[in-house]
């Protein structure tokens, strides 16, 4: 499969066997923590955070201005708009706070944008139609922080703006009334990774302390809360551990009957971060990508049954309809980078009148996964070029397009992920211009990595330990499943299941036995035999069939053993 396989070396076993013993962990567990480097507090609220594990709302920068102003709007009854985004964060922090506010007896309009027509962050035209609404207060959720010209544009029509955001700050900060971000220069706040939707709940979290509320006022949306979080891939530490940790528990009492629903829908039987990541998620997105978000936002609002139901087919549709597209345009793409040799540039740019736009990012990422090179996928209309492109570790991509702006109209995003636009003229011009622009960097060849966190054998291994390791969720970014090696394991049985497409092993290191599965690496099963040895690296499950559990490898990779 073609991985370069690193092991984390950070390995105390000392501090790892102090841990499980302190902590009631098995050693397998706690030496997963031990390479965390986490003092024994930090690991107590790793493993059970509570309520009193939230930080001050106030230490984030202007909260006390944003509080006081809304705190007046309630006070006028003023009509007060929030602006939000189309994607599970956004659209999570359009929920929760308009919640919030109307049960504090506001009138709440919302704008989300149109993925498709009016792209990411505020606009000039929804402003004014917000300000042709009679609003007097408009705050942002999920945007804004670099909208610096709209917020200008919005004082020039007197209406007021308190921005909410998570998101990088330009040199220069908006001229709100507030403007709360965690990652804006010399913020007191400790923690500078929150989701939009986390800024949200410090917002409502702030204004409960202000009205000396009871906690449970904005502790009831931590489901929602920890859906946006978990779904925006911001880092699973800290806050927002806490935050996720405390939201699973919620999601299991199934406060929001859209959110209810829409689990029960998606087939996931488990409340954990595995079905907010893969079951829920994607269905969410799906509606800000085929431009109907409003339809997700109206599944957490409603309490209406019938409502409820017809919203979750719709979400459950928009997200099969995603599928077709997004498989459509990968198998178009593929054709196109065969048929033009593509692979043989620095950088796979592909461009096609007949793409979605808002499914072309999850195919350039699958390109870049499958080539080990970066891509840009674009969409035409009307001699207008618009798409996303996906890096490789080595090259900011970002810094790639600063290079070569020439050619383009509009472009943002970071090192591994960006949004371009760019006229059809200028499209042969700029291909050349960063082909070359990449070539003079003399990167050395990419190759995947598979980051391993520990080397096991199978006598440390029982049904206990592996279960124990679920006390580690939720798992995300930068708190990932724990990926395991083990190595000079023997064949005793291989075959290919659902006709060819995935592979499954047993395999033995003397008296004991493990079983593996491999999923879409079913063409293996021509290139080993019974009685190999060989090395898998994977994440260990517990496999459940006619009430019998064994220990089973969910395959990343494998090898014939040295």
């Amino acid at each position: 499969m073609g991985k370069k396989w690193q092991y984390n070396e950070n390995e105390n076993i000392e501090r790892a066997k102090e841990i499980a013993k302190k902590f009631n962990l098995t050693l397998i567990t706690a030496r997963i923590l031990a390479k965390k480097n986490l003092s024994d507090e930090e690991i107590k609220v790793f493993l059970e955070p509570t309520r009193d594990n939230f930080y001050d709302p106030f230490l984030l920068p202007d909260m006390d201005k944003a509080v006081n102003r809304i705190m007046k709007a309630i006070e006028n009854k003023e009509n007060v708009v929030i602006f939000g985004d189309y994607d599970v964060d956004g659209i999570t922090s359009t929920t929760v706070l308009k919640k919030y506010l109307e049960e504090r007896g506001l009138k709440v309009g919302y704008h989300i944008p149109n993925r498709l027509k009016e792209g990411y962050g505020l606009n000039k035209e929804a402003i004014k139609q917000i300000v042709d609404s009679k609003a007097t207060l408009m705050i942002t959720v999920d945007c804004g922080i670099s909208g610096i010209e709209d917020v200008d544009y919005a004082n020039s029509l007197g209406i007021d703006i308190i921005v909410t955001d998570h998101h990088e700050p330009l040199d220069v900060l908006p001229k709100a009334i507030a403007v709360i971000d965690p990652k804006i220069a010399n913020s007191k706040y400790q923690f500078n990774q929150l989701a939009g939707v986390g800024v949200v709940f410090k917002l409502i979290q702030a204004l409960s302390i202000r009205y000396n509320l009871d906690q449970k006022e904005y502790l009831k949306y931590l489901d929602l809360v920890c859906l946006g979080t978990i779904s925006d891939i911001v880092p699973l530490t800290f806050e927002n551990r806490v935050i996720a940790k405390l939201g699973l528990k919620l999601i299991e009492t199934q406060r929001n009957l859209g959110l209810k629903s829409l689990i029960s829908s998606s087939g996931y039987k488990t409340i954990n971060s595995t079905t907010i990541s893969f079951g829920i998620a994607p269905r969410v997105n799906a509606c800000g990508r085929m431009g109907f978000a409003e339809e997700a936002l109206n599944l957490f609002l409603t309490d209406n049954e019938k409502e409820i139901q017809e919203y979750t087919q719709k979400l459950n549709e928009y997200n099969a309809e995603r599928q077709d597209k997004e498989k459509k345009i990968f198998d178009e793409a593929l054709q196109e980078i065969e048929k033009n040799k593509e692979t043989e540039n620095e950088i796979i740019i592909l461009s096609n009148e007949n793409w979605h736009h808002g499914v072309i990012g999850i195919v350039a990422s699958k390109i870049t996964d499958m080539y080990l090179k970066p891509s840009i996928l674009l969409c035409e209309e009307d001699g207008i070029c618009k798409g996303s492109g996906r890096s490789v570790p080595g090259l900011d991509l970002h810094e790639a397009l600063c290079k070569n702006s020439e050619y383009l109209e509009k472009y943002g995003g970071h090192a591994m992920a960006v949004g371009v636009c760019l006229k059809k003229e200028n499209l042969e011009d700029f291909k050349k211009s960063i082909n070359d622009y990449i070539k003079n960097l003399n990167l050395e060849e990419t190759q995947a990595i598979l980051n391993i966190d520990m080397l096991i054998n199978l006598r440390e291994l029982s049904v206990e330990a592996v279960k124990d390791l679920e006390k580690l969720e939720p798992f995300g970014e930068a708190n990932r499943i724990p990926v395991f090696a083990i190595k000079n394991l023997k064949i005793d049985s291989i075959r290919a299941l659902t006709e060819g497409k995935h592979l499954k092993l047993k395999l033995r290191d003397d008296n004991l036995t493990i079983d593996a599965i491999g999923f879409n690496i079913g063409e293996l099963a021509n290139e080993y035999k019974i009685g190999d040895k060989v090395d898998i690296v994977g994440n260990l499950e517990i496999n459940t069939y006619n009430g019998i559990s064994n220990i089973q490898m969910n395959i990343k990779d494998i090898i014939k053993s040295l």
